[in-house]
């Protein structure tokens, strides 16, 4: 065993359970991508993952610094991703982060101070960072981010009392919440004289709610009027990152798109099972693909089928003796060629007969124009600049897009998914088909970076992408000013950088001809009506310091 000094980092989902119970399989299957943003945000940030138990992931970090800035880049990273889905169905972690004196046994660290980090991060709100005194004292003049100290607070299993701070998150509109967390305050023990009348007044209480419960139950079964609602249960889709579905439990309504957020494109609803098949409704598919079921399909008046899964591989049973052989026949022949190309995703029925079947409706698209020529921002693809993937899709992309035939293009999502289309007879099949399978998995409107050779969009290397940027919603900047950003930014090619001070006044650097001169400008801008000014923006990314 070996002892030493390290900054312990301990994260968990609130309200982990709520959310297996109401559908286990999505939570399941988001708990896994999320879980990739955040052992990537570690693995960046110089960290190792020591051990994790279902949601829980604990970690050590060199610096405290570093654990904090990871911490603070995980919850705006998943925020955003969050904006997604319904209030009730994100996922949200609390963090947890102290230094101590910890033993490491066979990789696994153990002591006070995991222990400790384990107890912040039950204080932490959801969402949000909860620190020690000890990481507040390294990081204080390191990180320009705020603190609110809670004091000290009395936690399970330790003895002495733990000088804690939150890391104040912006609100919506520009502000920091300063948490207020009571104290745990110990009870004073009962005197010994009162032990007895205490357990005969629970002895009292516990006959009369006996009896009580009891002619309750002789009056109910009389007329046997209680019933159980039967909730169904959601449509799950087989793909690992579905769009998104809320488990139905009365009597709450089901969220509506405007409850979404509105910095991404709306989700499309599900289309209902039974509507009538049109050739040009349906996704993911070649334009050859979908001039035979203009053709032959709906020539086609016997038993019939049409099978899809998301990577646009589809397969079809025609002039079959019945439904159930021609559903066969096309789930067959669809998922033999998705075996065959060694695509990971399952095929679902799409339409039978002349009636749409699929439940998951069409992937979220953004709005067109889906592809802006800009000879300012465009440069020649290099995988290793792509960004917000893991350094295995980066050689992925570089074995397998980079030298395909054209033409080819590759979407990316909010959250780091993303999916390229190869091959396809124009330029605009394949940037349809990409976003919309990237869409599928992401849940949510995707992006398309990289068209043939040329990155399309401007990617930023002075600083790290984080992430996507909406103006209309970013809560770093104060919420009067973000339609004035949305408008200015609007149609302005070129390299644009925004840049924002401690009262969330943004600063702006449009239509500059290279990236550090749009910076150079937002920084200069910023600086004129707020102070602390960092930029926050390059181009459509959200960005961060580079480590």
């Amino acid at each position: 065993m070996k002892r030493k000094i390290a900054a312990i980092f301990a994260a968990d989902i609130a309200g982990y359970s709520r959310l297996v119970a109401e559908d286990e399989e999505e939570t399941l299957r988001r708990l896994a991508s999320y879980r990739s943003v955040v052992d990537d945000f570690i693995a960046k940030a110089n960290g190792r993952i020591f051990n994790t138990a279902g949601d829980a992931v604990l970690a050590e970090f060199p610096s405290a610094v570093d654990a904090v800035r990871c911490a603070i880049d995980i919850q705006e990273s998943l925020r955003t991703r969050n904006m997604a889905y319904p209030p009730s169905r994100q996922m949200s972690f609390r963090i947890g982060i102290t230094i101590g004196d910890v033993v490491e046994r066979d990789g696994d660290l153990l002591g006070d101070g995991v222990n400790i980090a384990a107890r912040l991060e039950g204080l932490a709100e959801v969402g949000g960072i909860c620190i020690s005194r000890a990481v507040h004292e390294q990081v204080a003049n390191k990180l320009s981010v705020q603190f609110a100290d809670i004091g000290a607070q009395e936690v399970k299993n330790i003895p002495t009392p733990v000088h804690a701070y939150m890391v104040a998150m912006r609100r919506e509109d520009g502000t920091y919440a300063t948490p207020q967390i009571k104290k745990v305050a110990k009870a004073a023990p009962a005197p010994n004289w009162m032990w007895p009348l205490v357990v005969g007044v629970v002895s009292v209480v516990a006959i009369g709610v006996s009896g009580f419960l009891y002619f309750t139950k002789l009056e109910t079964s009389k007329d046997g009027s209680s019933s159980v609602a039967a909730v169904p249960s959601p449509v799950v889709t087989a793909s690992p990152s579905p769009t998104p579905t809320t488990a139905m439990k009365a009597p709450m309504p089901m969220p509506t798109p405007t409850q979404s957020a509105a910095a991404a494109a709306t989700p499309s609803p599900p289309a209902a099972s039974g509507g009538k098949f049109s050739a040009d409704s349906v996704p993911f598919i070649s334009d050859r693909a979908r001039g035979f079921l203009s053709n032959e399909y709906a020539a086609s008046n016997d038993y019939k089928a049409y099978a899809l899964n998301i990577a646009g591989f589809s397969g079809t049973g025609l002039n079959q003796p019945s439904e159930e052989a021609a559903r066969n026949m096309a789930l067959d022949q669809c998922q033999k060629r998705a075996d065959a190309a060694q695509s990971p995703r399952r095929c679902e029925l799409y339409a039978v007969g002349n009636s749409v079947v699929y439940t998951h409706g069409k992937p979220p698209m953004p709005p067109q124009p889906w592809l802006r020529h800009d000879a300012t921002t465009e440069h020649p693809f290099a995988s290793k600049d792509f960004p917000m993937v893991r350094d295995a899709t980066k050689v992925r992309l570089e074995n397998m897009f980079a030298p395909a035939a054209k033409s080819r293009a590759v979407a990316l999502g909010p959250g780091g998914q993303y999916f390229m289309t190869l091959g396809a007879p124009s330029v605009d099949e394949a940037t349809r088909r990409s976003l919309e399978s990237c869409g599928a998995l992401a849940g949510v409107a995707c992006m398309v970076v990289a068209v043939d050779d040329n990155f399309v969009v401007p990617i930023p290397t002075l600083l790290r992408v984080t992430g996507f940027f909406h103006a209309a919603s970013n809560s770093s900047i104060v919420a009067d000013a973000r339609d004035d950003v949305v408008r200015k930014l609007g149609d302005a090619m070129g390299w644009n950088a925004v840049a924002v001070g401690t009262s969330g006044r943004p600063g702006l650097g449009l239509k500059a001809a290279d990236e550090q001169t749009a910076v150079n400008a937002a920084l200069a801008d910023c600086v004129k009506h707020d102070s602390d000014c960092h930029v926050i923006a390059i181009g459509p990314f959200t960005v961060g310091p580079t480590n």
